[in-house]
């Protein structure tokens, strides 16, 4: 490897970066404008016009706010602990293509690949809690790494559920193999195992235990301030527009059309277009579910995983390789992924009222207390 190969990873890392920084940020406005447009109220709209301009200036208050270390914390670990979360999330993007022929690199493993960096994220946020030295952080890292394993499972075996149907781990073939019909109306059941646990491994509401404020005070960011603090949520909105373009590649057709009458540059253009479309569209159910769904508490996010999620991908995938191994028509998948989906539905709704029907807190009066008392 000469220095001008060097030279090219490093202006392709950082063309990455600049513009994964940039959707992130924005990403951020979109949030507020989606949950201030939920709950009936304005939104940011004083910085710029409309508010364009907000998160350029949130970035500049939090870099140039003061950066706080504890005296009792691991240096090391404390400094090192952003920097694990953040390059996992661009690292990824080594294998995502947006349009046929715009991909770093455009592997047969890339669907392993993306798989097997994912799981890296979750070592930066156990060593943020760790080199805190504070027992919310580190129970905040703790709690981020049993929700990964809890639906780790369930992320992996819809990813091979698509892999087996598309018979590739490329993005890009398993892109091309949705001219007909895209794949989520041949695996709805694996579609939505894939956002649920996507939504997990993201931290995001309802899903967002590691750092729920009423629980461990902001988790493993505890002590983190300033530019620092940044960091991490810069990687966790880079890893939401990761999540929503994955559904979109594997889920969504990706950018084909299925009848597409343009030839050349304005064929692509226009196939990025629709690509940014689904992928906003994904964004934008994120956003929803946050205005929308309250918090799960620990134990139901984890029976959850392991009670519904994990059975259903195993079977999801035996299913699967049974349809195709014998020749089945996929109407026949899709009818079973559709019926297994239902069900899927109806046991989140049973579970649901199970928990709203009865007290969580046995609640006893002054009286009753002082009555056993005696």
């Amino acid at each position: 490897m000469n220095f001008q190969e060097i030279l090219k990873y490093f202006v392709y890392a950082g063309l990455i970066f600049t513009v994964l920084a940039g959707i992130a940020a924005y990403l951020t406005l979109m949030e507020r404008k989606v949950l201030a447009w939920i709950q009936q109220r304005m939104g940011p709209k004083y910085v710029g016009f409309k508010g364009i301009l907000q998160p350029l200036a949130d970035g500049i208050k939090l870099i140039i706010k003061e950066d706080f270390l504890p005296s009792w914390s691991d240096r090391a670990v404390y400094w090192i602990a952003p920097v694990a979360v953040l390059v996992p999330a661009l690292l990824m993007w080594v294998a995502i293509p947006i349009t046929e022929g715009i991909v770093l690199d455009d592997s047969d493993l890339g669907l392993f690949y993306i798989t097997a960096i994912s799981v890296l994220t979750v070592m930066g946020l156990v060593m943020a809690g760790w080199g805190s030295a504070n027992k919310w952080a580190v129970m905040g890292g703790l709690r981020a790494a049993g929700q990964l394993v809890s639906y780790e499972i369930p992320f992996i075996m819809s990813i091979l559920a698509i892999a087996m149907l598309a018979q590739s781990l490329n993005l890009t073939e398993i892109v091309n193999q949705q001219k007909t019909f895209a794949f989520i109306l041949k695996q709805p059941l694996a579609f939505v195992i894939f956002f649920i646990a996507g939504l997990a491994e993201l931290g995001r509401i309802p899903f967002d235990i590691h750092h729920a404020e009423s629980e461990v005070v902001g988790g493993p960011f505890v002590e983190y301030s300033g530019a620092h603090w940044a960091v991490f949520y810069l990687a966790e909105y880079m890893n939401t527009f990761t999540v929503a373009v994955l559904t979109t590649i594997l889920f969504l057709g990706g950018w084909v059309w299925p009848e597409m009458p343009f030839e050349g540059r304005l064929h692509d253009f226009l196939s990025i277009l629709l690509f940014m479309f689904k992928t906003v569209s994904v964004i934008y159910l994120i956003f929803w579910i946050r205005g929308t769904y309250p918090r799960l508490r620990i134990d139901q996010l984890m029976a959850f995983g392991w009670k519904l999620l994990v059975p259903l991908s195993f079977l999801n995938v035996v299913i699967t390789s049974v349809v195709l191994f014998y020749g089945f028509s996929h109407f026949v998948l899709s009818a079973i992924s559709i019926f297994l989906t239902a069900v899927l539905f109806y046991m989140i709704s049973n579970r649901s009222k199970k928990y709203d029907s009865g007290e969580t807190v046995n609640v006893v009066s002054a009286s009753q207390l002082r009555d056993s008392q005696r």
